[in-house]
């Protein structure tokens, strides 16, 4: 009787755990093929780093539709990097570029789906998101500000043929320094910045996505919307280039200014004119 009990519990339990299983499967065929190695579309004419919007050169050539002090924050700031400095620009210090910034992405990019979380993975100083995808409602209690920030999302099927292809995205609780791009376009210091993304995937176009964001931001004089495209690499088994950002990085932040590290091994000014840090610590070389 105490063998038969036993198996019969054995039985129920592995029934139980199938039907659980079953409701919680993650059907694959309803999300979209995102596998593979994915970088940034470049947009003929545009040169040198990636600007906020893809389809201009960085700079003012961006139009960003900044208020007048901010304006002039930005002009700064290229005025500064034209003499050696990185004018706004916090990343040389490996600092995370934060969102938006984090979709320029500067190397290979990888979208991994879950069920409760799509994750988009970054090399370039470990810029990898965590998109919420499990419906949950925003945080009520405290949760630490980052400068990816706190995202939530939300699958569609947008052309009704039973396979999700658009990922809505939410992105706030944010914490800076942080800049559009590497010219130094800032946003606000309050770090109350809303970032909307409507990223879309067509099934006609498997090697092709798209991210339309939309920054909502206290620097802006508007919403700034611009569109990102994303290309697929026809690689079987791509190499991830791993980039740690503090190896090989001479660039060395005393008292708020930036200075560098000659290839002999000494410091060295990063700007024309450049003073020397405070040494007091230090004692006087002999004469």
């Amino acid at each position: 009787m105490l063998r038969q009990s036993l198996l019969g519990t054995t039985a129920l339990a592995a029934a139980l755990f199938m039907t659980f299983a079953q409701a919680n499967a993650f059907d694959e065929s309803k999300y979209p093929d995102l596998k593979g190695q994915w970088v940034r579309a470049r947009v003929p004419g545009v040169a040198g780093q990636p600007g906020y919007d893809p389809t201009k050169n960085q700079g003012l050539a961006q139009q960003a539709p900044l208020k007048p002090e901010f304006q002039a924050v930005l002009e700064a700031n290229i005025k500064e990097q034209a003499t050696g400095g990185q004018g706004g620009d916090p990343t040389y210090a490996c600092i995370s570029p934060g969102m938006p910034r984090i979709m320029n992405p500067y190397g290979e990019m990888e979208i991994v789906i879950t069920p409760d979380t799509t994750h988009i993975l970054l090399e370039h100083i470990h810029d990898s998101r965590r998109i919420f995808t499990d419906g949950r409602a925003w945080p009520t209690g405290y949760t630490e500000a980052t400068y990816r920030g706190y995202s939530i999302g939300k699958w569609l099927d947008t052309d009704g043929d039973g396979r999700f292809d658009t990922l809505e995205v939410e992105t706030r609780n944010f914490k800076g320094p942080r800049a559009f791009d590497a010219a130094g376009i800032p946003l606000h210091p309050d770090n109350e910045t809303v970032v909307m993304e409507r990223i879309h995937w067509d099934k006609s176009k498997p090697d092709a996505l798209t991210d339309v964001i939309t920054t909502i931001d206290h620097a802006l004089t508007r919403p700034w919307t611009v569109t990102k495209s994303y290309l697929r690499a026809h690689l079987a088994q791509p190499d991830w280039f791993e980039e740690v950002c503090a190896e090989g990085n001479n660039h060395i932040g005393i008292a708020g200014q930036n200075y560098f590290m000659s290839g002999d091994g000494r410091l060295m000014p990063a700007k024309k004119d450049q003073p020397a840090p405070d040494l007091r610590y230090f004692k006087e070389p002999p004469k």
